[in-house]
């Protein structure tokens, strides 16, 4: 078996005895196209989407080029049943959820819009400037929600994006295009800092993580947001670990994302009899391992099948490095209690992610083999290695004789399951 790193790969050979299986996602091979699969969920909302009316300004929200989600194939289809329901070209405006992400160029535009580029007007959203936000309320957990004037103004909005695991949202999608998608820069932040329990120095809230929705203070404030623009309707893919469109949900824009992450859960969960002591996670080569924060998801997924104290193997080469500026200095705080008590006081949505990053260096033995210099990897407490052969090395030093072992050849998108809470679909427990 190959084990992608970049754009190379790498060999692992376990003893059959230790391995207790290959953890991969069952999505399946989808029988239609994409262009057919967005098609008939469109046609499955004629009704609504014939509600549109001619002189109503439309405004569609869509995801940012750092998240394919399918929109060349989905956008033209959406902006041609508009059309047909009586809404003109020159009426609808794609607004690009952006967050606190950068402006796009001309050339991410036309990737984003395909055959719509140049006939639909496309503006990027900006979180900092204040005269194209406009406050809209106060979340029940006190997070003040300003969002982009366009979004705000729309006769109607339609949300647009795909549907996949966040490590402490639950899922993507959805409302999530509103907050943190077309949100000022203060609310982004304060939704993000939801993740944490409110009393200093009790770390991070546990149900806000991968694949849970129920009791999710992020996921929670998101929907509160997104209810004070009560979008008219939302379109979210679901893709396949190569990027193709393998479902689509239209519709409400609660009801719609609820079924498509039930959905997503049940084809990229992966149910497991027992955690391991050694999970050897690749996040799929590039672009997946482009830089550490991406690689990050691998890590936050396959931590869950590992034991406490167990040890990983990330394969992560992490070209761009880290894929943000600041992300590393976060580790100057060696203990989890410092950077935790810092967090709470100069809050960086990056500092969230370096947080939970020593939060697992720290639970387990993890061993990275990255592009970064060992001192770095050091400095976030793990242990750098040069290949997965020296890897395996210092992992066997660390393990008992008779250790357990899985892999996970594409770790950003599957989530292994050792237990779940009876009645609850997205309620997932270590």
């Amino acid at each position: 078996m190959e084990l992608r790193y970049g754009d190379t790969s790498f060999p692992v050979d376990l003893p059959p005895a230790r391995l207790l299986s290959v953890i991969r996602a069952s999505a399946h091979t989808p029988r239609h196209e994409p262009a057919e699969i967005v098609s008939a969920a469109l046609e499955e909302c004629g009704p609504l989407l014939d509600g549109f009316k001619r002189g109503e300004r439309v405004v569609i929200v869509t995801s940012d080029i750092t998240r394919y989600t399918g929109s060349e194939i989905y956008l033209p289809l959406l902006v041609k049943r508009l059309t047909t329901a009586g809404v003109r070209e020159a009426d609808i405006e794609i607004v690009i959820a952006l967050g606190i992400h950068r402006r796009q160029t001309e050339s991410e535009h036309k990737k984003i819009l395909g055959g719509l580029y140049g006939r639909i007007r496309v503006t990027d959203h900006d979180c900092d400037d204040a005269g194209k936000l406009v406050y809209l309320g106060r979340t029940s957990n006190g997070i003040e929600v300003a969002i982009n004037r366009s979004v705000a103004e729309a006769d109607r909005v339609i949300l647009t994006g795909t549907i996949g695991y966040h490590y402490f949202a639950g899922f993507g999608g959805g409302r999530k295009s509103i907050l943190p998608g077309v949100a000022s820069r203060k609310s982004c932040m304060a939704s993000h800092f939801a993740v944490l329990n409110p009393e200093p120095g009790t770390g991070r809230n546990p149900r806000a993580t991968t694949g849970s929705l129920d009791g999710n203070p992020v996921h929670g404030a998101m929907v509160e947001a997104c209810a004070m623009v009560a979008p008219a309707f939302i379109l979210n893919t679901v893709l396949s670990p190569d990027k193709r469109i393998v479902a689509a949900f239209a519709g409400d824009w609660q009801e719609a994302h609820i079924a498509g992450c039930r959905f997503y859960a049940e084809r990229f969960a992966a149910p497991i009899r027992e955690r391991a002591d050694l999970v050897v996670v690749s996040c799929g080569g590039f672009p997946k391992d482009i830089n550490f924060i991406q690689a990050h998801k691998s890590m936050e997924y396959g931590s869950q099948a590992l034991k406490e104290g167990g040890v990983m193997i990330l394969l992560a080469q992490c070209r761009d490095g880290y894929g943000h500026a600041t992300f590393f200095n976060w580790f100057r705080f060696r203990e989890l209690s410092t950077l935790e008590a810092q967090l709470r006081q100069h809050y960086e949505i990056n500092g969230q992610t370096a947080y939970a990053t020593l939060q697992k260096a720290q639970r387990f033995r993890v061993i990275l083999v990255s592009d970064f210099p060992p001192e770095e990897v050091v400095a976030m407490g793990m242990t750098p290695a040069a290949s997965l052969d020296a890897a395996m090395a210092e992992a066997l030093a660390l393990l008992p004789e008779d250790y357990t072992a899985y892999v996970i050849p594409e770790g950003g998108s599957v989530l292994p399951v050792a237990k779940r809470v009876q009645g609850s679909t997205f309620d997932v427990q270590r």
